[in-house]
């Protein structure tokens, strides 16, 4: 999860025949705003250009020259437009600004429509908008097409700006662990290293028999040992579980961990059958849970393109992400399935604490008592966002939706965390993901933030998305 407070660049853009003091009442109203929503705010010395803020070239560059010596300081601007506005000095200045750009115009008030009172910004919004879609620098606008910082609908349109550069900050550029090889049945999950690179994602790798030696070497008298002993003791119920399982889960998540610090990976698949059940009698489906509410996202079966997307999508909605399989219809109801996993599902959105158990589905290939680690539970109600991505011909691809886990009841005997989804046209969905080539694997994480997430995917991170919920085609 991505907990870093979000900072913004702040830009004001002018056009010299409107009076100075719309210029100075945005300088107090929207730092004010952003910062009274928990921002943090950067702005350029007001005494480096007219009235503090950009009207031409020159100090276009001026403010190009803050960006640069402000690298990393910031992660989005928010372009306000008190007047008019102009156009090239925003060009020189926001050309190479590097984060997602948020175009705000204020609204004229009817009773201060005189030439000496009105802003124009109405106008000016469009012709921003107009000469960066000339020049290719991409920027995020969104409705109303103008809106003052005191307005409820401004802090809407704020938050909404606040997803899209949490989820570009997140997928720019990251380090993703893949745990063991790839499992040979499991060929849906195959991913395209390169591709990923090219969009600044790497995958470093760690063979399986690595980590087992590392399990080995962990000594039980050690502080993190038995500060994640007491984690996961806290997590579920663990009274079916023998102590030996309970011992190579513990020294698991201390090495998972240990691998996460020295690669610095935000994400990580792990090869979770069968090597870990024969060898170790465990599973890891608890401990992969315990990692995604502590913001290291762990997928399943090596699942790499679900690793990517849980980071992306937990960034963007600051809580936990889970990976789950399309797994069961709900009866004849077309818009309500079963999602379901073996127990990897963060705690935080269960229902209630979990109960650690056996593999009930493994253990008929590797035999019973061989594979504790699954917490079993129901997933907590609550809205959701979905989606996964794959490679192909060298582009990443991404499908992305949003739902809802209900009360419905899902019989007493079903292994596993699992909950019953309501999502609008998901047969539609369905269609299009096996049309595409998707996997049966799902990511998602609470709230609905289709839109932000979309955006910031398609437009600043340059992957090729489709929302089938609103629409777009069932094939690839």
């Amino acid at each position: 999860m991505d907990t870093e407070k979000t900072t913004f660049a702040v830009f004001y853009g002018n056009r010299g025949f409107f009076p100075p003091s719309l210029i100075a009442g945005a300088q107090e109203e929207v730092p004010g705003a952003l910062r009274g929503m928990g921002y943090g705010v950067i702005e350029m010395d007001r005494k480096l250009t007219r009235y503090g803020a950009v009207e031409t070239p020159e100090e276009g560059r001026k403010f190009a020259q803050f960006l640069r010596n402000n690298h990393g300081k910031y992660h989005g601007v928010v372009l306000c437009l008190p007047n008019f506005g102009d156009e090239t000095g925003a060009v020189e200045a926001l050309a190479e600004a590097g984060v997602p750009i948020f175009i705000q115009a204020y609204p004229d008030d009817l009773d201060k429509m005189s030439p000496a009172l009105r802003r124009d910004s109405f106008c000016g919004k469009l012709s921003i908008m107009d000469v960066f879609h000339q020049y290719r620098i991409d920027f995020t606008a969104v409705t109303p097409h103008v809106v003052a910082p005191s307005s409820p609908r401004f802090s809407e349109n704020i938050r909404y700006f606040d997803t899209v550069c949490r989820a570009v900050r997140a997928g720019r550029k990251m380090n993703v662990g893949a745990i063991g090889a790839r499992t040979t049945p499991f060929k849906t999950v195959r991913i395209d290293e390169l591709a990923l690179q090219r969009h600044g994602i790497t995958v470093e790798t760690v063979d399986l028999s690595d980590v087992m030696a590392r399990m080995r070497g962990i000594r039980s008298s050690s502080n993190a040992y038995k500060e994640k002993h007491s984690v996961l003791r806290a997590v579920s119920d663990w009274s079916l579980v023998p102590e030996a399982a309970l011992d190579n889960l513990v020294r698991l998540n201390v090495v998972l961990e240990s691998i996460a610090a020295e690669y610095s990976l935000q994400a990580m698949s792990i090869r979770c059958w069968t090597e870990l059940q024969n060898d170790l009698g465990i599973s890891p489906c608890v401990v992969n849970g315990i990692l995604a509410d502590g913001g290291l996202p762990v997928a399943c079966e090596v699942d790499t393109g679900s690793a990517v997307m849980m980071h992306i999508l937990g960034a963007a909605s600051g809580k936990a992400t889970a990976i789950l399989d399309w797994n069961n219809n709900y009866g004849d109801d077309d818009d309500a399935c079963i999602l379901f996993h073996c127990g990897n599902v963060p705690q935080s959105l269960m229902a209630e604490k979990g109960r650690v158990t056996d593999h009930e589905i493994l253990k008929n290939a590797v035999g019973e008592g061989r594979g504790f680690g699954c917490n079993q539970g129901r997933l907590a109600p609550g809205d959701f966002t979905f989606g996964n991505l794959l490679t192909e011909d060298g582009e990443v691809r991404v499908y992305l939706g949003d739902g809802a886990f209900t009360g419905d009841p899902i019989p007493r005997e079903y292994f596993g965390v699992a909950g019953v989804a309501r999502i609008a046209k998901l047969q539609h969905v369905l269609l299009h993901m096996g049309m595409a080539g998707h996997r049966h694997h799902v990511a998602l994480t609470p709230g609905r933030i289709v839109g932000a997430v979309a955006e910031a995917m398609e437009k600043y991170l340059g992957y090729r998305v489709t929302v089938p919920q609103a629409g777009g085609s069932t094939h690839p």
